[in-house]
């Protein structure tokens, strides 16, 4: 294989990975590509949900016996322990493969390099590295699990073009439009939770549910409510799918209620009167949760991202001014330099119907 047909493989791997991105959560989205020498593809497949066979594994047994002696082509490390399924680097060296091509290593501590050794022992060639930055890019949210110990977290704001996300009665429906609205949907499909806060819920009583033809999974749920404010008619209770409740209250009947209703309630140490945030973000890991929707209020948007908790933020501007009086995005306490202010990078600009999205990135975030 030459590296044109390496990129070539990689970048049909990766295209087979994107499959997963609604579905492959808590695991990361693998794709996985058998090749012979002659450059036929003779097995792919991808991980579709925990549980079910990795890609590797799917690919293997669709080459069948045309899988010795070929190259395999796989976007994250194969695993080498024992999960939910058995190690995909023992089904490598015994399909007889010669040659693997990873985009990157893994960074669960219980496989990194692992796998890549096994393999090099069992005189299998492995090159890594190849599209290692879209490889990263598509799993950013389980790398930043395993390496920093806290979800990728998106913010996303709809707001108009004077940067106002309300009226000064709580009025948010709608400043965004119908496109900007089902782009939010695709977000919220391939998020892990989505985070509100009860202000959020008393002015809109959202579902916040995945309302897409298809989706079998929905988001995990999660509210900070410090003090237990959230009704038990709101209708994130009423619908289907998990609810988390973080709060700092510890009033038996609120909790004993609200537990009735269908939601779990999580005690959380407290930061400046409310939760805090960072235990939340290891409260949210410990349930495997990658990918971070924030669809919040200026109070929780503004304290997240003073606690440099924003990985992503996703405005949608709207082509309308709404006046002085109206919310703005987020409440961060006045500052008094430009050198204090939260500084971000443009990553990308496009039209979403009558809107602009843009999506931008905190100077600090690493991936």
């Amino acid at each position: 294989m030459t590296k044109n047909d390496d990129y070539r493989f990689m970048s049909r791997t990766l295209r087979l990975a994107e499959a997963g991105l609604c579905t492959a959560h808590p695991n990361p989205r693998v794709g996985c590509i058998v090749v012979r020498e002659d450059g036929s593809v003779v097995g792919e497949a991808w991980h579709r949900r925990a549980g079910q066979p990795h890609a590797e594994v799917l690919a293997l047994q669709q080459a069948g016996q045309r899988a010795r002696g070929a190259t395999v082509y796989v976007n994250l490390e194969p695993c080498c322990h024992t999960g939910r399924t058995p190690p995909c680097s023992a089904a490598l060296i015994e399909a007889g493969v010669a040659r693997v091509v990873a985009a990157m290593e893994d960074p669960n501590p219980r496989v990194s390099n692992g796998g890549i050794a096994e393999l090099r022992t069992a005189g299998i060639q492995v090159d890594v590295g190849i599209m290692r930055e879209q490889a990263q890019r598509l799993n950013r949210g389980f790398v930043q699990r395993m390496r920093h110990r806290r979800p990728w977290v998106t913010l996303k704001v709809a707001a108009s073009i004077d940067g106002r996300t309300a009226m000064a009665s709580g009025e948010s429906r709608w400043i965004s439009g119908d496109a900007s609205r089902a782009d939010v949907q695709r977000l919220r499909a391939k998020s892990a939770a989505i985070l509100t806060g009860t202000g959020t819920v008393r002015a809109d009583d959202p579902a916040l549910t995945v309302r897409l033809p298809g989706v079998e999974r929905q988001p995990l749920r999660v509210i900070a409510d410090s003090h237990l404010a959230l009704g038990v008619d709101a209708r994130v209770l009423r619908e289907s799918g998990e609810v988390l409740i973080c709060t700092l209250s510890r009033d038996r009947a609120k909790i004993d209620r609200l537990a009735r209703a269908g939601a779990e309630i999580v005690q959380l140490p407290e930061f400046d009167g409310h939760v805090d945030l960072r235990a939340m973000m290891k409260e949210l890991v410990a349930r495997e949760v990658n990918e971070l929707l924030v669809e919040a209020g200026r109070t929780l948007s503004g304290a997240l991202l003073q606690a440099r908790l924003v990985d992503e933020l996703i405005v949608y501007l709207a082509p309308d001014a709404i006046g002085d009086a109206a919310r703005g995005m987020f409440h961060i306490p006045a500052i008094e330099r430009l050198s204090q202010r939260v500084e971000f990078d443009i990553g990308d600009v496009r039209r979403v119907g009558r809107d602009l999205r843009l999506i931008l990135q905190p100077r600090e975030t690493q991936v």
